[in-house]
């Protein structure tokens, strides 16, 4: 793959969430729709392009926790709040290229998580839990080698304790296993053609009415 292959040229052991999320929608997987923005003039178009609420984030390969050094701003509504977190998140980045992305808001209360991590005796192996806050608390994740079939994936989903989480609760709409299924597959595919691709952590994944989006992802490179 071109951007991976770019990446290494470049000496560098990660893409960007943006450069991460072109490579998981290669493959088929939803992600946010998203803007790169390097000056206030781009903020204005992308603004009018996705649309409100916003999301908005440093976004740079070197940058790993973005939450720890105050590089994301949730639930922009106005072009006022919008100039205000670009002026703050490109203060707050320092020595890094400035680059902000403006992305598309995602709302939902259910928050998975989907990797691939690749073991030195077993080669890429698929990861899937329960995201968000709760990935690293819990560790409630169910993991299998890839390739991986129809029938793999969705054994991985229903092995995490937190399983019932993906049923119809609370109002929320039943999650789509088959789409989450298919992501799982997709990822492990992912890891099998890019010999280079050593993890891939989507977290979180939300579940927007029913159907499961990457909205933050990460690509290390070996």
């Amino acid at each position: 793959m071109k951007l991976i292959d770019q990446a290494l040229k470049d000496g560098r052991t990660a893409l960007s969430e943006y450069e991460s999320k072109q490579v998981l929608a290669s493959y088929g997987i939803p992600v946010t729709q998203e803007e790169l923005v390097i000056n206030p003039e781009d903020l204005s178009k992308a603004i009018h392009k996705i649309g409100y609420p916003l999301a908005m984030k440093g976004c740079a390969a070197e940058i790993a926790h973005k939450t720890e050094k105050g590089l994301i701003r949730l639930d922009i509504r106005n072009e006022g709040e919008a100039h205000t977190a670009y002026k703050d998140i490109t203060a707050a980045m320092g020595g890094a290229e400035k680059t902000v992305m403006v992305q598309q808001m995602i709302k939902g209360q259910r928050e998975l998580v989907i990797g691939l991590t690749r073991d030195p005796q077993f080669g890429p192996c698929v990861m899937f839990g329960l995201g968000g806050i709760f990935t690293e608390v819990l560790e409630d994740t169910s993991f299998r080698i890839a390739p991986i079939e129809k029938r793999d994936a969705l054994e991985m989903i229903l092995e995490i304790k937190a399983h019932k989480i993906l049923e119809a609760i609370r109002g929320m709409q039943p999650v789509d296993k088959d789409m989450l299924a298919d992501i799982l597959i997709a990822i492990g595919r992912l890891g099998i053609e890019n010999e280079a691709v050593k993890e891939i952590d989507i977290n979180p994944l939300i579940i927007s009415a029913g159907k499961p989006v990457a909205v933050d992802a990460l690509v290390v490179l070996a």
